[in-house]
């Protein structure tokens, strides 16, 4: 399952989002405290074409630049759970119930990136 992250103003840019990544950074914007429980929700299933307003694509993409990204350095990554590794990703899949949280992680690189479209866009809609 994806995630395209298309900016209001320009159907040119978006942002892609595979669904190991954008549940971590799902859980992340929740814990920013800025969007609804229920627009937090919406934006979990892929192609509700929820929007995000201007002001508060911005504030996830300020928020993720100052409080997460001096956490995480270019060799770290966040898990769902928020908690940090700097051990790489090695593409396992795990099925074991205690241990699927670690299927759902982003990287420093591509959370620098979704901060980068968030601060660019004038708000964005999730298909």
């Amino acid at each position: 399952m994806s995630f395209t992250l298309m900016d209001s103003s320009s159907e040119n840019f978006e942002f892609q989002a595979n669904v190991w990544h954008w549940k971590t950074a799902l859980e992340i914007i929740k814990s920013f405290d800025i969007l609804s429980e229920g627009k937090i929700k919406q934006m979990s299933y892929n192609a509700t074409g929820v929007k995000l307003e201007k002001d508060e694509a911005h504030i996830i993409g300020e928020k993720i630049r100052d409080e997460i990204l001096p956490k995480l350095a270019p060799n770290k990554r966040i898990f769902a759970d928020l908690s940090i590794t700097d051990a790489p990703d090695d593409g396992t899949l795990y099925r074991d119930g205690d241990e699927q949280w670690k299927n759902y992680s982003a990287s420093y690189e591509w959370l620098k990136e979704l901060s980068e479209f968030c601060l660019k866009s004038k708000g964005f809609q999730v298909f």
